[in-house]
C-alpha cells in the first residue's frame, strides 16, 4: 500500500513539474529571446501540435480500448497493426506537411527541426498513452517529463549562463535532445513489458474499422485545434513576428489556467460523472457535475483577477518594451481561454453521457465562425481581431454545449415524467 501510494506521489509530482515548467518557459523565453524569435517558436510549436493530430489520426481512441482486451500475449499484433497504420500515415502525411515552408508560412532553415520534432513527439505521445492503458502510468510520467518537463530546465539554464546560446536552434535542439531520450525510454520499458505477438501479420481489416472509428472525432478535433493554430497565422500575417511574439506570451499565460484546471479539476471529476452516468445514478451526477462547475468556475474566477494584477509588474520584469505596448491583447487572450475553460463543463458531461455529437458539431463550426469574424474584425483591429475572434468563437462553443445540456436534460426529464405516469 506504501509504494502504491508513493507511486502515485511521484505521478502527481513528475506531472506537476512538467506543467510548470511547461509554463516558465513562455516566460524566459520572453526575457532571454527576442519578441520575433518568440512568436517564431510559437508558431513553430503550434504547428508541431497540429501536425501529432494527423500523424496519428486520433487512432489511439480505437486502439486503446482494443489492447486493453486482448491478454498479454497478443498485445504485440496490436501494436504492429499500430505501427503500420502509423507508417502509411507518415508517408501521406509529412510530404503534405512541407506545404507550410513551400508557401513561406515558417522559413526553410527550421525545416529539419520540424520534420525532427513532430517524428519525436508524436511517437514519444503513442507511447506514453500505451503505458497509461497498461496502467503505467508512473512510466508514463516519466517520459512526459523527459519530453517537456526537463529539457526547459536545462535551457533555460545554460541560455541564463551563455548569452551565445539564446537562439531558436539551441532551444530547438534542447527539445529535440528531450524528445530522443523520452523515446529512448519508452522503447526500452515497452521492450522489456514481454509482450509478444509480433510474429502475426498486419490486420488491415483491423485497422480499417479502427480508422472508421477514429475519424469521427478526428474532423472535429483538427477543427477546434486549427483554431489554436490559425489564430497565431493570422497575427503573423496581420502584425508580423514581433507581435506575434506578444500573442503567444499573452496566449501561454492563458493557456496555464487549462493546464490547472486539467490536472486540478477535470481529471479527478470526470471520471466520476462518467461512473455516475453510466450506473444511472441520478443524483451522485448532478453531484458531481455541481462539483465540477463550482470548481471550475472558482478556480477561473480566482486565475483570471491573479493573472489581471500580474502582467503589468512582470511585463516590467521582462525587460521587453514591445509587450507593454501590445499589452491590450492580453485581457482578450486571457478571457479567450477562460472561456474556453468554462465551457469544459457542459462538454464533460455531455461526454459522459455519451452524446459526443453537440461536442463534435461544436467544434466543426467553431473554425469557419472563427475565420469568418476573424476576416471581418481585421479590417477594424490587425491587432485585436485575433484575440476578439478567438474569444467569440470560444463563447460560441460554450453556449452551444450550455444549450444543448440544457435541452438534453429537460429531454431525459420529460422522458422520465412519461415513464412514471404510465407506470
Amino acid at each position: 500500500m506504501l509504494n502504491e501510494k508513493l507511486k502515485r506521489l511521484c505521478n502527481v509530482g513528475l506531472r506537476g513539474s512538467t506543467l510548470a515548467s511547461k509554463f516558465l518557459l513562455v516566460f524566459f523565453l520572453a526575457r532571454l529571446l527576442s519578441p520575433a524569435e518568440l512568436g517564431l517558436f510559437g508558431l513553430l510549436s503550434a504547428t508541431i501540435g497540429y501536425s501529432l493530430y494527423i500523424l496519428g489520426f486520433d487512432f489511439y481512441t480505437f486502439s486503446t480500448r482494443e489492447i486493453l482486451k486482448v491478454p498479454k500475449s497478443q498485445r504485440g499484433s496490436i501494436l504492429k497493426n499500430q505501427a503500420s497504420i502509423f507508417l502509411v500515415l507518415y508517408i501521406i502525411a509529412l510530404p503534405l506537411l512541407s506545404i507550410v515552408f513551400i508557401k513561406g508560412l515558417l522559413p526553410w532553415k527550421y525545416a529539419a527541426w520540424f520534420f525532427t520534432l513532430v517524428v519525436l513527439e508524436h511517437l514519444t505521445q503513442e507511447l506514453g498513452r500505451l503505458l497509461i492503458a497498461v496502467s503505467e502510468q508512473l512510466a508514463a510520467s516519466i517520459i512526459l517529463f523527459l519530453r517537456q518537463g526537463i529539457w526547459p530546465i536545462l535551457a533555460v539554464a545554460a541560455m541564463s549562463f551563455s548569452k551565445d546560446l539564446r537562439t531558436l536552434d539551441f532551444i530547438l535542439a534542447a527539445w529535440c535532445i528531450g524528445a530522443t531520450f523520452a523515446l529512448l525510454l519508452g522503447v526500452f520499458i515497452l521492450f522489456r513489458a514481454g509482450l509478444s505477438g509480433w510474429s502475426a501479420k498486419v490486420d488491415w481489416q483491423w485497422i480499417l474499422r479502427g480508422l472508421k472509428v477514429s475519424s469521427a472525432l478526428l474532423v472535429a478535433t483538427l477543427a477546434i485545434r486549427g483554431v489554436l493554430t490559425l489564430d497565431r497565422y493570422w497575427v503573423q500575417s496581420l502584425s508580423g513576428f514581433e507581435v506575434l511574439g506578444a500573442y503567444v506570451l499573452f496566449i501561454s499565460i492563458g493557456n496555464a489556467l487549462m493546464s490547472f484546471l486539467d490536472a486540478g479539476v477535470f481529471s479527478f471529476v470526470y471520471p466520476e460523472l462518467i461512473k455516475a452516468w453510466h450506473s444511472r445514478d441520478i443524483p451522485k451526477f448532478r453531484a458531481e457535475l455541481a462539483k465540477l462547475a463550482g470548481q471550475t468556475t472558482i478556480v477561473s474566477a480566482l486565475f483570471f483577477g491573479i493573472a489581471l494584477l500580474a502582467i503589468e509588474p512582470l511585463l516590467h520584469w521582462l525587460g521587453k518594451d514591445l509587450y507593454i505596448t501590445y499589452q491590450s491583447i492580453f485581457p482578450w487572450t486571457l478571457l479567450a481561454t477562460t472561456l474556453y475553460g468554462v465551457g469544459m463543463i457542459p462538454h464533460y458531461a455531455l461526454y459522459a453521457m455519451g452524446y459526443d455529437r453537440s461536442i463534435i458539431y461544436s467544434h466543426l463550426l467553431s473554425l469557419p465562425l472563427f475565420t469568418a469574424s476573424a476576416w471581418l474584425s481585421s479590417n477594424y483591429s490587425a491587432t485585436l481581431a485575433v484575440p476578439i475572434s478567438v474569444c467569440g468563437t470560444f463563447l460560441f462553443i460554450l453556449l452551444w454545449k450550455s444549450a444543448s445540456l440544457f435541452l438534453l436534460r429537460y429531454e431525459i426529464s420529460s422522458q422520465n415524467a412519461s415513464n412514471t405516469a404510465k407506470a
